[in-house]
């Protein structure tokens, strides 16, 4: 997942996008809210985390601004703002969750995944793809009742697929899930990824619409 981590604080925003990171996430992570907004007419973002107070703003008003102009992006705000009224503003404000400082990265881990799964229409942490079975909250894949391990990269690309079963997933989007800005892009690593995750899950787990992309059953 391609997420946008807007964060002032230079400990906790290296410890949460190493954090992520090492969840198979691509995070590309800035400091200000006009950094922030030439980030997101470049990329399109699967979610965002967003502090309130920035050197150049608030990060309510661009929340407000994305909600504005119809840009429905995930986002968890993250603060040191513990009062109930901010809390309500920012939910008013069109934020889908809410984190307060200091708080558990696999805490964090959990609600952006959580978010992201009601995103992608998948409410329930378990889908069923013939023999294979993934649990999404837990990270947890098994085939025919036996379980099999995901490396980071490998579970980056089966949850970019699994999002929108049925649909057909191109390489870019792919890899927009996989390398965070300045990230050295390997020519040849969604096939890889795909690959493997055959190897692993069965030869029809994942099909190549060729000349499109990728996609997973229904």
């Amino acid at each position: 997942m391609r997420i946008l981590l807007i964060e002032d604080d230079h400990v906790l925003g290296a410890a949460i996008r190493d954090h992520l990171s090492a969840g198979g996430h691509a995070v590309d992570w800035v400091q200000r809210l006009d950094d922030a907004e030439a980030a997101l007419t470049t990329v399109q973002y699967e979610l965002m985390l967003l502090d309130l107070n920035l050197p150049d703003g608030r990060g309510l008003d661009l929340l407000r601004r994305l909600r504005g102009r119809g840009d429905d992006l995930p986002v968890i705000i993250t603060t040191a703002q513990d009062q109930i009224a901010i809390r309500i503003e920012g939910l008013n404000s069109g934020a889908d969750d809410y984190l307060v400082k200091p708080f558990d990265l696999s805490e964090m881990t959990a609600r952006v995944a959580a978010v992201a799964r009601r995103y992608g229409g998948n409410n329930a942490p378990v889908l069923r793809l013939g023999p294979v079975e993934i649990d999404l909250a837990r990270r947890l894949v098994r085939v025919e009742g036996e379980a099999v391990t995901l490396s980071a990269r490998e579970w980056a690309v089966l949850e970019r697929l699994v999002s929108r079963p049925g649909a057909i997933v191109t390489k870019a989007e792919i890899e927009e899930s996989l390398y965070a800005f300045g990230a050295e892009i390997e020519s040849n690593a969604v096939e890889v990824y795909v690959s493997r995750l055959r190897k692993k899950l069965g030869r029809n787990a994942v099909h190549t619409v060729r000349g499109l992309g990728y996609q997973v059953a229904s």
